[in-house]
């Protein structure tokens, strides 16, 4: 997923609406597509990147050109080591419904977040808006009933309304979601089949657990979907994640 998250990452900041100067948190920042986004969309503002997984925390310091103004460090969004109001505001891309107890770490950011700063996320929509992995699905369950249980589209948080519904439990004020719609581009077929069988997230796991002839008929069954005229032919799908910020309240 990380060329699609730097492709949704510029326009979280944007919905976000960040100020011009100030720390930032990027909640699981895995390769660190949205912390780069904030360090070049904000040149004067510093934001630190916490992720549960030292490979990601590596990878994105491997890769970041903003080593003066961000940085990146293990860390658990439900259980985050920093004091009330240290950032400004706190943003996490793609991530929140994969968190354990999402309730928690929303009232964790809330905690580190200052009064008046904003909190925001974005997660995929699984359900429908993610052509790219609706198409894999419904491949799926078609050869496999079994599979639907495993649908991704049963996934907390990525339908219309409850990533405000969450927003608004939490107490933050000025709570808004808007989808976010962007289009991903495949170079070939293999372009799009050959990231499922690195085993990652959901869909990756149960292809790779597949028999080689099951395996093979679930690639032809979503070959046939896509209705390519050839394996090497381009092709664009549509992509949405919802997206939700909210202001944490002052002092009463």
């Amino acid at each position: 997923m990380g060329r699609w998250s730097r492709l949704v990452a510029p326009r979280l900041v944007d919905f976000t609406g960040l100020p011009e100067t100030g720390r930032m948190l990027d909640v699981g920042s895995g390769t660190g597509s949205l912390a780069f986004a904030i360090a070049e969309r904000k040149a004067r503002a510093r934001v630190l990147g916490i992720d549960p997984a030292k490979e990601y925390v590596a990878y994105a310091a491997s890769r970041n050109r903003f080593a003066d103004r961000a940085s990146f460090e293990v860390g658990d969004a439900q259980r985050l080591r920093f004091a009330e109001a240290s950032f400004d505001a706190a943003l996490s891309l793609l991530v929140f419904n994969f968190i354990p107890d999402p309730r928690e770490a929303l009232l964790e950011l809330r905690r580190v977040t200052r009064p008046g700063g904003k909190v925001s996320a974005a997660v995929w929509d699984y359900g429908a808006g993610m052509r790219m992995l609706r198409i894999f699905w419904d491949a799926a369950v078609h050869k496999d009933p079994k599979a639907e249980k495993l649908d991704e589209k049963h996934m907390p948080l990525c339908r219309a309304g409850e990533l405000s519904a969450l927003w608004k439990q939490g107490g933050f004020k000025n709570v808004r979601e808007e989808p976010i719609d962007i289009s991903l581009r495949f170079e070939s077929f293999a372009d799009y089949w050959d990231p499922f069988l690195l085993g990652q997230g959901p869909a990756g796991s149960y292809a790779r657990h597949l028999e080689p002839d099951r395996l093979q008929a679930l690639r032809d069954e979503v070959q046939r979907v896509l209705s390519l005229s050839a394996e090497k032919t381009p092709f664009v799908l549509p992509a949405r994640v919802w997206s939700v910020r909210g202001i944490v309240p002052k002092p009463a």
